[in-house]
């Protein structure tokens, strides 16, 4: 890896990781994307809109949208930009050869998390100066690094064109958390004439210097906002005439904890919010719950959802309130392509001090499994990988990777593959 590709990747990861954005709100993130590709050399960049189907998103925020955008203008977003991609974040960069070969696209994900950052003397991002600026925001799960590797691997692109053959598809995508950006970039049509698409995370149950290979696990996986609305009254002298939500919201969240497990694969459910009530001696009136269920199939999955809807009509039932439950991310399984998976295992092993592994149970949903889904379903192939490093728990306030030592190695494998599949031998 040249110094000044591994530089330059550096400083991107960290200049990201201090400007942390949510799903659908990624305007900063994108713009940087979208000037680095054309700086680049890209003559092919697709942005928003174009990337995707605005009525196939799930779980967008439209205030948390608007407010994000007035803090990307006045981080230097221009206003034209947010204009051009009609509010909408995503970019694709694509370079085609003009030679015969196949296509390929590698996604790289750019949000971030709902996560106070640690301020410790032991956090490296404190320490020298990255940590997030925005409160209550946080690259807790590396979505920063992914897409520093995303444009280090779009720098090396260009700069061995000449020796490349077919189509390279750099995609960045929106949303992954909650999986809520692929549905949409699949349904605009981004992967319709793809022949191999690839994708990977950092850590999970990849240590230092590892580099698993998934070949199942990957559990498909449905999020739900949930909301309550009951009737209001006197805590003290009317409590009869009052239906509380928050009791409903409770019910059901209790409930959605003992749902039975089956027994076809693995499952999991979570309520990772419950929100309610208006004051001490008020009966609640409304209350609201962000749950999510998987499986390790789709049936699995849905055997799963099917249990929330009837716990929470039936709560609703029983306390006499209104509810309104609605789908806001979906995921589904991965394809096991087991020729593309030994391919990666030959650049792996290329790459000097790395250990393979076989990774062949459960480890979390990834919504990337849309875009694997629709390129197998017309003949092609998908695979999906993690690179190591000691990330203290993903999702936690003092997450890190290690920048230095972990990327580097996620770097080597896609443009490795890329070398393998579209290089001139």
């Amino acid at each position: 890896m040249k110094p000044e590709i591994f530089n330059e990747m550096i400083a991107t990861r960290r200049q990201i990781h201090k400007h942390p954005e949510e799903g659908w709100t990624e305007f900063e993130t994108t713009y940087l994307v979208y000037e680095r590709l054309k700086a680049l050399g890209y003559t092919k960049i697709l942005k928003g809109t174009e990337v995707i189907k605005t009525d196939c998103v799930l779980g967008r925020d439209e205030q948390l949208v608007q407010k994000a955008i007035a803090r990307a203008v006045a981080q230097g977003v221009p206003q034209s930009f947010i204009d051009a991609i009609e509010s909408y974040t995503g970019c694709v960069g694509i370079l085609e050869t003009a030679r015969p070969g196949p296509v390929v696209a590698l996604r790289f994900d750019m949000d971030a998390l709902r996560i106070e950052e640690a301020d410790t003397a032991d956090h490296l991002p404190q320490v020298l100066g990255f940590r997030s600026e925005y409160p209550g925001l946080m690259h807790a799960c590396g979505h920063d690094a992914h897409t520093a590797v995303g444009l280090a691997v779009a720098r090396w692109v260009m700069e061995n064109k000449d020796r490349l053959n077919g189509t390279i598809k750099l995609v960045f995508q929106p949303a992954e958390e909650g999986v809520r950006g692929a549905w949409p970039m699949v349904q605009a049509g981004l992967f319709d004439d793809v022949d191999y698409v690839l994708a990977s995370h950092c850590g999970g149950k990849a240590g230092p210097g590892e580099v698993a290979l998934v070949h199942r696990g990957v559990l498909a996986s449905t999020k739900f906002d949930i909301r309550f609305t009951g009737t209001p009254s006197h805590a003290g002298n009317q409590p009869h005439r009052g239906h509380s939500a928050l009791m409903a919201a409770c019910g059901t969240s209790m409930m959605l904890a003992g749902i039975p497990r089956h027994g076809d694969g693995t499952s999991r459910v979570a309520v990772g919010r419950l929100v309610a009530g208006e004051g001490r001696n008020i009966t609640p009136v409304h209350a609201y719950i962000q749950a999510e269920v998987r499986g390790e199939t789709a049936e699995v999955n849905e055997f799963m959802c099917e249990n929330v809807r009837k716990i929470v009509m039936g709560n609703a039932m029983a306390y006499n309130v209104d509810y309104e439950i609605e789908r806001v991310g979906d995921a589904t399984t991965l394809d096991r392509c087991p020729e593309m998976i030994e391919a990666l295992r030959e650049v792996a092993l290329g790459i000097e001090g790395v250990k393979v592994l076989d990774l062949k149970s459960p480890a979390g949903s990834e919504d990337f499994t849309w875009m694997g889904k629709r390129v197998v379903a017309h003949g092609g192939q998908c695979a999906f990988f993690r690179w190591g490093c000691r990330h203290n728990g993903h999702h936690k306030f003092h997450f890190d990777l290690q920048d230095t030592e972990s990327m580097p190695v996620a770097f080597k494998m896609f443009t490795g593959y890329v070398n393998k599949m579209n290089g001139q031998n």
